[in-house]
């Protein structure tokens, strides 16, 4: 999978999220680190949520999250948002070690 990440990892960054942006297409995410719960007030569109621990492992999987929600998963140390569907080959339980590459490359 090959996906454009925005790191989100200081307080303004994290704040703003997917706020004021346009939507998220397929191949491009958002990683919120420290975070282990999201909401989708503000947005106008739903998507796939995969709260992550420590070791990249999806704790928890939301799709198709729609606006005006609240979730959060006890154990995650971050959360990737992708597009509506982004999320459809994945499950919890799996390793994103492509993504921890990217993360610790980039910070």
């Amino acid at each position: 999978m090959k996906t454009e990440i925005i790191i989100a990892d200081n307080f303004f960054t994290r704040l703003r999220g997917l706020l004021f942006r346009k939507p998220l297409t397929q191949g491009e995410g958002l990683i919120l680190i420290p975070c282990n719960s999201i909401h989708t007030f503000g947005m106008g569109y739903p998507i796939d949520v995969a709260f992550l621990d420590r070791d990249y492992r999806i704790v928890r999987l939301v799709r198709e999250l729609p606006a005006r929600k609240v979730r959060s998963a006890s154990g995650a140390r971050m959360v990737l948002e992708l597009p509506a569907g982004g999320a459809s080959e994945m499950k919890e339980g799996d390793t994103l070690s492509w993504l921890k590459g990217i993360v610790e490359n980039r910070r």
